[in-house]
């Protein structure tokens, strides 16, 4: 009789350890995604107004036909497509809220987008620098989810730059998962 009462602790214990060891994959899945910023993005100290100084004078009272006008907008629109990303962003798992650009949409779904930080971006011209640009990839297409919803995006994210009808991302992912935007 006392040597089955002194296996009760020994059989709790390890009823304890099987109920962590199996809580604790779903843990971690929660844990590995770090959410993040758009302006975490953006190296610090990039400043694309400084290599518009002194092109065609300034943008100031230039109409749109002025071929000063669209020399302004070539220019800086080439120094957005090349806009510098940052390296520790590389291979990190993300969380990251921002707008849906669907750009391919089937019947099953949605399986590539662009992600961008404000409401607009990528569907009026011009489109954000590309280091606010991010072109997701999902594995199995998503439903339920509009263009330019508000979303949460998971997965890895990885420096590329990668062109699209709706811009240049300088970041892609492979999307894990995709959510509508609720706030904390």
């Amino acid at each position: 009789m006392l040597q089955n009462r002194d296996r009760l602790p020994t059989r709790r214990a390890a009823l304890v350890a099987c109920a962590v060891a199996a809580l604790a994959p779903l843990a971690a899945r929660a844990a590995q995604f770090r959410e993040i910023t758009w302006t975490e993005l953006v190296p610090a100290g990039w400043d694309p107004a400084k290599d518009l100084q002194g092109l065609s004078g300034g943008a100031g009272g230039l109409q749109d036909t002025d071929p000063r006008a669209k020399e302004l907008m070539d220019k800086l629109r080439e120094i957005w497509d090349n806009a510098p990303t940052v390296a520790a962003m590389n291979g990190i798992d993300a969380k990251l809220p921002g707008y849906l650009v669907p750009l391919e949409e089937g019947k099953q779904g949605i399986r590539e987008f662009l992600l961008v930080p404000y409401f607009g971006a990528c569907i009026h011209t011009p489109p954000p620098p590309s280091n606010q640009i991010l072109l997701g990839r999902a594995d199995k297409p998503f439903t339920g989810l509009r263009t330019m919803e508000a979303v949460w995006v998971y997965g890895r994210l990885e420096i590329e730059r990668a062109p699209s009808s709706m811009g240049v991302a300088g970041y892609t992912m492979r999307v894990a998962k995709v959510e509508k935007y609720r706030e904390k």
